[in-house]
């Protein structure tokens, strides 16, 4: 058995170990769902579904395709796919962020870990995962599970945010994401733990394995084709082929 691929070391500020990341996950998205959408409007400065909507298209997604969206959230990126594709499938292991998104739209949603998927081999067209990559606890095996329940042929797609190489994009980047995000956060929700999400936010982002670590690992699970495009010199969109 491969040996596992943390996204990021243990974060001890937030959850002491790491068999307590997955509880502390959890709690903090459910806690914090309902101000979830107003929240990623103000990091992404209000131009997240337009982009989010391109970044599908770049990897192929069309009419005719089945889309499963998983750590789906409140459906950010399920919903900017609903309107390239008529079948998509959503997921995630925070039962908050699913009834937070049921408001929005009516995608159909299921309460499930990205680690452990109940559907059947080969069951999707397109794989999508929205800025949720940093949450996982084992890289090399979700991208296994992945494979799995994509049919031959079919894509996968991730988008995550990165620190720029160069020294004062990565410091603009920090102040925006851990400094005046968070304060926004908390302001905008009258939330401790929405300003706490945003600064768990930045920790995850700052010390994420490297691209090419995640690029690796999606060829290590079978998948061909891999690639990083990059937005802005910051939003990485990556993708594979499954063979």
């Amino acid at each position: 058995m491969p040996e596992s691929l943390p996204p990021h070391p243990p974060l001890q500020r937030y959850y002491g170990d790491a068999e307590r990341r997955e509880q502390f996950v959890r709690n903090i998205f459910d806690d914090t769902a309902e101000w979830y959408d107003s929240i990623i409007a103000m990091l992404s400065f209000g131009s997240g579904n337009m982009y989010r909507r391109q970044a599908l298209e770049r990897a192929g997604l069309g009419r005719g395709m089945r889309l499963l969206d998983l750590a789906t959230g409140t459906g950010v990126v399920a919903r900017a796919a609903s309107r390239l594709t008529g079948d998509v499938i959503t997921a995630d292991a925070s039962i908050g962020m699913l009834l937070a998104g049921r408001a929005k739209t009516r995608l159909p949603a299921v309460e499930a870990k990205g680690e452990r998927l109940p559907f059947r081999d080969a069951s999707f067209d397109m794989l999508s995962i929205g800025y949720a990559l940093r949450h996982f606890a084992d890289l090399r095996g979700v991208f296994a599970e992945y494979h799995r329940v994509l049919r031959p042929g079919a894509k996968i797609l991730i988008l995550e945010i990165t620190p720029p190489s160069s020294r004062l994009g990565n410091a603009l980047l920090r102040f925006h994401l851990n400094r005046l995000v968070p304060l926004m956060a908390r302001l905008r929700s009258g939330s401790r733990d929405a300003e706490k999400l945003m600064h768990y936010f930045w920790d995850t982002i700052e010390t994420c394995v490297p691209p090419q670590a995640i690029m690796a690992a999606l060829q290590e699970a079978g998948f061909s084709e891999v690639k990083r495009h990059v937005e802005f010199g910051t939003f990485s969109e990556y993708t594979g082929r499954r063979e």
